[in-house]
């Protein structure tokens, strides 16, 4: 018998006043520092649809990448 991994639930589609709300609760967790990575976990929807929520709420996105190497 196979392990094979359980598909994630499908989160619904947001529209209007539902989509503006959730747009300004990524914006406040991203600007409190989460990643765009843990807050798509979090809310069940893509990298992508996480991204765009976040643009279209105005939010100030941080400079990629963490802590350079020095030789």
């Amino acid at each position: 018998m196979s392990l094979a991994p359980r598909p994630r639930p499908r989160a619904s589609n947001l529209t209007g006043v539902e989509r503006a709300k959730v747009a300004s609760s990524l914006r406040e967790e991203y600007e409190a520092g989460s990643s765009i990575r843990v807050l798509a976990a979090r809310n069940q929807r893509s990298y992508g649809a996480t991204h765009r929520l976040l643009v279209e709420s105005g939010a100030v996105f941080r400079s990629r990448g963490g802590q350079k190497r020095t030789t």
